[in-house]
Protein backbone atom coordinates (compact mmCIF):
# COMPACT_ATOMS: atom_id res chain seq x y z
CA UNK A 1 0.00 0.00 0.00
CA UNK A 2 1.24 3.76 -0.64
CA UNK A 3 0.06 7.13 -0.15
CA UNK A 4 0.84 9.05 -3.12
CA UNK A 5 3.22 11.33 -0.89
CA UNK A 6 6.18 10.94 -2.94
CA UNK A 7 9.51 10.53 -0.98
CA UNK A 8 12.13 11.24 -3.41
CA UNK A 9 13.30 11.42 -7.33
CA UNK A 10 14.87 8.73 -8.86
CA UNK A 11 16.76 8.79 -12.66
CA UNK A 12 16.48 5.71 -14.83
CA UNK A 13 20.55 5.03 -15.16
CA UNK A 14 19.51 1.89 -17.78
CA UNK A 15 16.40 -0.20 -19.31
CA UNK A 16 17.01 -3.81 -20.31
CA UNK A 17 14.07 -4.66 -22.53
CA UNK A 18 13.47 -8.50 -22.96
CA UNK A 19 11.01 -10.77 -24.48
CA UNK A 20 9.29 -10.57 -20.65
CA UNK A 21 9.72 -6.62 -20.74
CA UNK A 22 11.91 -4.75 -18.66
CA UNK A 23 14.50 -4.43 -15.82
CA UNK A 24 14.96 -0.69 -15.08
CA UNK A 25 17.61 0.37 -12.97
CA UNK A 26 16.80 3.57 -11.13
CA UNK A 27 19.27 5.64 -9.19
CA UNK A 28 18.22 7.20 -5.79
CA UNK A 29 19.05 7.63 -1.81
CA UNK A 30 16.43 5.58 -1.05
CA UNK A 31 17.87 2.89 -1.87
CA UNK A 32 19.62 2.57 1.68
CA UNK A 33 16.12 1.33 2.66
CA UNK A 34 15.23 -1.62 0.36
CA UNK A 35 15.72 -5.10 0.71
CA UNK A 36 15.91 -7.46 -2.17
CA UNK A 37 11.85 -7.97 -2.25
CA UNK A 38 10.39 -4.78 -1.04
CA UNK A 39 7.99 -2.94 -3.03
CA UNK A 40 8.54 0.65 -4.22
CA UNK A 41 5.99 2.75 -6.34
CA UNK A 42 7.68 3.86 -9.42
CA UNK A 43 5.71 6.64 -10.78
CA UNK A 44 2.78 5.21 -9.16
CA UNK A 45 3.62 1.51 -10.11
CA UNK A 46 4.29 -0.90 -7.19
CA UNK A 47 7.42 -2.52 -8.83
CA UNK A 48 9.90 -5.05 -6.49
CA UNK A 49 12.81 -4.48 -5.47
CA UNK A 50 15.93 -6.24 -7.04
CA UNK A 51 19.62 -5.82 -6.47
CA UNK A 52 19.09 -2.66 -3.59
CA UNK A 53 22.11 -0.98 -3.23
CA UNK A 54 23.49 2.56 -1.41
CA UNK A 55 22.80 4.28 -4.67
CA UNK A 56 20.22 2.15 -6.55
CA UNK A 57 17.67 -0.62 -7.65
CA UNK A 58 16.52 -2.64 -10.12
CA UNK A 59 13.45 -4.07 -10.60
CA UNK A 60 11.40 -5.82 -13.41
CA UNK A 61 8.21 -4.52 -15.38
CA UNK A 62 6.28 -7.26 -17.11
CA UNK A 63 4.96 -6.78 -20.43
CA UNK A 64 1.23 -6.02 -18.85
CA UNK A 65 2.71 -3.31 -16.59
CA UNK A 66 4.61 -1.95 -19.71
CA UNK A 67 1.64 -2.16 -21.75
CA UNK A 68 -1.12 -0.53 -18.75
CA UNK A 69 1.48 2.42 -17.90
CA UNK A 70 3.77 4.94 -19.25
CA UNK A 71 6.89 3.28 -18.02
CA UNK A 72 7.06 1.73 -21.59
CA UNK A 73 8.19 5.45 -22.53
CA UNK A 74 11.08 6.06 -19.35
CA UNK A 75 14.16 5.57 -20.96
CA UNK A 76 18.26 6.55 -19.38
CA UNK A 77 17.70 10.28 -17.70
CA UNK A 78 14.09 9.94 -17.51
CA UNK A 79 13.31 11.11 -13.70
CA UNK A 80 10.60 9.42 -11.62
CA UNK A 81 9.09 9.57 -8.63
CA UNK A 82 9.44 7.15 -5.69
CA UNK A 83 7.45 6.24 -2.76
CA UNK A 84 8.61 3.23 -0.09
CA UNK A 85 5.83 1.08 0.73
CA UNK A 86 3.33 2.38 3.52
CA UNK A 87 4.30 0.63 7.11
CA UNK A 88 1.61 -0.31 9.30
CA UNK A 89 1.03 3.40 12.18
CA UNK A 90 2.60 5.61 9.29
CA UNK A 91 0.17 8.42 8.23
CA UNK A 92 -1.97 8.54 5.54
CA UNK A 93 -1.64 11.92 4.54
CA UNK A 94 -2.46 11.42 0.72
CA UNK A 95 -5.05 8.53 0.09
CA UNK A 96 -5.14 4.62 -0.08
CA UNK A 97 -3.26 3.81 -3.10
CA UNK A 98 -2.12 -0.29 -4.40
CA UNK A 99 0.21 0.52 -6.93
CA UNK A 100 -1.91 -0.93 -9.24
CA UNK A 101 -2.12 1.91 -12.25
CA UNK A 102 -5.55 1.68 -14.22
CA UNK A 103 -4.19 3.32 -17.52
CA UNK A 104 -2.81 6.33 -19.24
CA UNK A 105 -3.83 9.68 -19.30
CA UNK A 106 -2.17 12.19 -21.24
CA UNK A 107 -1.59 15.98 -20.11
CA UNK A 108 -3.60 18.55 -22.52
CA UNK A 109 -3.59 21.61 -21.08
CA UNK A 110 -1.52 23.54 -18.31
CA UNK A 111 -2.41 27.08 -16.91
CA UNK A 112 -1.68 29.09 -14.00
CA UNK A 113 -3.92 30.12 -11.09
CA UNK A 114 -2.12 32.18 -8.69
CA UNK A 115 0.50 30.17 -7.07
CA UNK A 116 -1.05 26.93 -8.52
CA UNK A 117 -0.75 25.41 -11.72
CA UNK A 118 -3.72 23.60 -13.02
CA UNK A 119 -2.95 20.72 -15.22
CA UNK A 120 -5.80 19.19 -17.30
CA UNK A 121 -5.51 15.80 -18.34
CA UNK A 122 -7.19 13.60 -20.40
CA UNK A 123 -8.09 10.22 -19.99
CA UNK A 124 -10.27 6.89 -20.67
CA UNK A 125 -14.16 7.35 -20.28
CA UNK A 126 -13.78 3.91 -18.65
CA UNK A 127 -11.47 5.72 -16.17
CA UNK A 128 -13.22 8.90 -15.75
CA UNK A 129 -16.22 7.09 -14.59
CA UNK A 130 -14.63 6.78 -11.33
CA UNK A 131 -13.18 10.26 -11.07
CA UNK A 132 -15.39 12.79 -9.27
CA UNK A 133 -14.82 16.83 -8.60
CA UNK A 134 -13.28 16.88 -5.30
CA UNK A 135 -12.51 13.21 -5.33
CA UNK A 136 -8.79 11.47 -5.19
CA UNK A 137 -6.60 10.57 -8.06
CA UNK A 138 -2.80 9.48 -8.21
CA UNK A 139 -1.22 11.24 -10.92
CA UNK A 140 2.63 9.09 -11.61
CA UNK A 141 1.91 8.41 -8.15
CA UNK A 142 0.85 11.54 -6.99
CA UNK A 143 -2.13 11.95 -4.40
CA UNK A 144 -4.12 14.66 -5.87
CA UNK A 145 -7.56 16.12 -5.58
CA UNK A 146 -9.66 16.47 -8.67
CA UNK A 147 -10.11 20.04 -9.53
CA UNK A 148 -12.96 19.64 -12.14
CA UNK A 149 -14.03 16.73 -14.40
CA UNK A 150 -15.80 16.66 -17.29
CA UNK A 151 -16.66 13.35 -20.04
CA UNK A 152 -13.27 13.56 -21.55
CA UNK A 153 -10.65 15.49 -18.73
CA UNK A 154 -9.83 15.97 -15.51
CA UNK A 155 -7.76 18.62 -13.84
CA UNK A 156 -5.75 18.74 -10.43
CA UNK A 157 -4.69 22.10 -9.24
CA UNK A 158 -0.81 21.57 -8.21
CA UNK A 159 0.89 23.81 -5.68
CA UNK A 160 4.67 24.60 -5.39
CA UNK A 161 5.04 21.79 -3.16
CA UNK A 162 4.12 19.19 -5.32
CA UNK A 163 5.59 21.32 -8.56
CA UNK A 164 8.83 21.41 -6.80
CA UNK A 165 9.08 17.98 -5.13
CA UNK A 166 8.12 15.89 -8.35
CA UNK A 167 8.59 15.33 -11.72
CA UNK A 168 4.84 16.57 -12.65
CA UNK A 169 7.02 20.37 -12.28
CA UNK A 170 8.61 19.64 -14.96
CA UNK A 171 5.50 18.07 -16.87
CA UNK A 172 4.81 19.51 -20.40
CA UNK A 173 1.38 19.19 -22.52
CA UNK A 174 1.65 15.62 -24.47
CA UNK A 175 3.31 14.02 -21.61
CA UNK A 176 1.84 10.56 -20.56
CA UNK A 177 1.10 10.17 -17.09
CA UNK A 178 0.51 7.05 -14.90
CA UNK A 179 -3.52 6.95 -13.81
CA UNK A 180 -4.89 4.87 -10.34
CA UNK A 181 -8.17 5.91 -9.73
CA UNK A 182 -9.83 5.89 -5.90
CA UNK A 183 -10.02 1.63 -5.41
CA UNK A 184 -12.83 2.64 -3.34
CA UNK A 185 -15.19 3.33 -6.05
CA UNK A 186 -14.21 0.40 -8.07
CA UNK A 187 -15.42 -1.51 -4.83
CA UNK A 188 -18.67 0.36 -4.86
CA UNK A 189 -19.38 -0.18 -8.47
CA UNK A 190 -19.02 -3.92 -8.49
CA UNK A 191 -20.76 -4.29 -5.67
CA UNK A 192 -24.16 -2.41 -6.54
CA UNK A 193 -23.97 -3.89 -9.90
CA UNK A 194 -23.43 -7.44 -7.88
CA UNK A 195 -27.15 -6.01 -6.12
CA UNK A 196 -29.09 -5.37 -9.91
Amino acid sequence: MFTGLVQGLGTVAAVEPTADGARLRIETDLAAELAPGDSIAVNGVCLTAVDPSAGAFSADAINETLRRSSLADVGPGSAVNLELAMRAGDRLGGHIMQGHVDGVGTISEIAQDGFSRVVTIAAPAELLRYVVEKGSIAIDGVSLTVSAVDDDSLSVSLIPETLERTILGAAEVGKPVNLEVDVLAKYVEKLVGAHR
